[in-house]
């Protein structure tokens, strides 16, 4: 069985992205599937802007310039579906295609924001993701990739002790990120290789000097689930034209 590469990558508008080395990426990566979020990008523009993959699949939010989610892939999924059911509005934050061997899902987690006003609706989403991929792994193997909007542990930020109760890092967000990988089986492919390294983030602000000095966080995610046979999880932390740098790992599934 070979391996295919899945890439996920937080773009923070695909059109800026393509202007900072976008295309160049996947063409020296040459991704299998390409998860993509906050391409901040209508559907109808996204498939003019020449992306080297001939199954496109773009998700918009209803507010123009806003989130938005997308999977991009080499051979054609059996089916694309987006979102899933529960009470949420059109922000465009999942995609989940099914190919032979596994589901692949582009994600992006809805912030708790300054405040944590959007907290309470945040862990709902949660619950509600969670029991989408519950329902997917019955069936077949599933990745989910994208920005998950929470580290996970004080080793995934640069500052653990001042963000304690910042969107992200609260406790509430921590352990409904825990209950998907205790409670659902979900394995985080770079933590599970690399328990203790430290220092390995996937998201900077652009306040100046942040990025240089590594002040960061992890938010970026390749998940497993149980059973899923998957190697070589990476940060490709060097690689720049986001706020966010790209993450992926490799899957011995076949996908046609």
């Amino acid at each position: 069985m070979s391996h295919k590469k899945i890439f996920s990558w937080n773009v923070n508008g695909v059109r800026s992205a393509l202007g900072k080395g976008l295309s160049e990426f996947i063409a020296s990566t040459t991704p299998d599937v390409l998860c993509l979020q906050e391409t901040k990008c209508e559907t109808a523009t996204a498939q003019t802007l020449g992306l080297n993959f001939p199954h496109q699949f773009w998700h918009e939010a209803e507010k123009k310039g806003y989130s938005g989610t997308a999977i991009l892939s080499k051979v054609a999924p059996i089916s694309v579906v987006t979102d899933f059911p529960g009470e949420h509005p059109n922000e465009g934050r999942v995609v989940t295609a099914e190919f032979k061997d596994l589901f692949v899902v582009s994600a992006y987690v809805p912030n708790s924001q300054r405040e944590l006003e959007r907290l309470d609706y945040r862990l709902q989403w949660d619950a509600d993701f969670r029991k989408h991929l519950a329902k997917l792994a019955k069936k077949k193997s599933v990745i989910v990739c994208g920005d998950l909007n929470v580290a996970h542990a004080e080793i995934d930020l640069a500052n653990p002790a001042t963000n304690r109760r910042n969107a992200g890092f609260t406790d509430e967000e921590r352990e409904s990120f825990g209950e998907l990988l205790q409670g659902h089986g979900f394995a985080d492919t770079f933590r599970v290789q690399n328990p203790t390294l430290a220092q390995r983030y996937s998201w900077w602000s652009y306040r100046p000097g942040i990025r240089e000095r590594n002040i960061g966080w992890r938010l970026d995610y390749c998940l497993a689930s149980d059973g899923l046979k998957w190697s070589s999880p990476e940060i490709h932390d060097k690689v720049k034209g986001s706020d966010h740098c790209p993450v992926s790992v490799s899957v011995a599934s076949e996908l046609a």
